[in-house]
């Protein structure tokens, strides 16, 4: 289960789903601070899958 974890944690997808989950944590704030953190999260997602590899098999 251990190696099970660690290679789902190596997936560029589990980082995408992490940050999109944190950035939707953000909604009960004022709109323009909502505003920023979608921003930031839809960055920080599109930067994982730049620096990231695809694991093709």
């Amino acid at each position: 289960m251990k190696e099970e974890l660690l290679a789902r944690c190596r997936e560029p997808s589990t980082w995408r789903g992490l940050v999109m989950l944190l950035t939707a944590t953000g909604v009960a704030i004022s709109p323009e601070t909502m505003n920023a953190v979608v921003a930031t999260g839809t960055g920080v997602a599109g930067l994982i899958g730049v620096l990231t590899r695809d694991n093709t098999q």
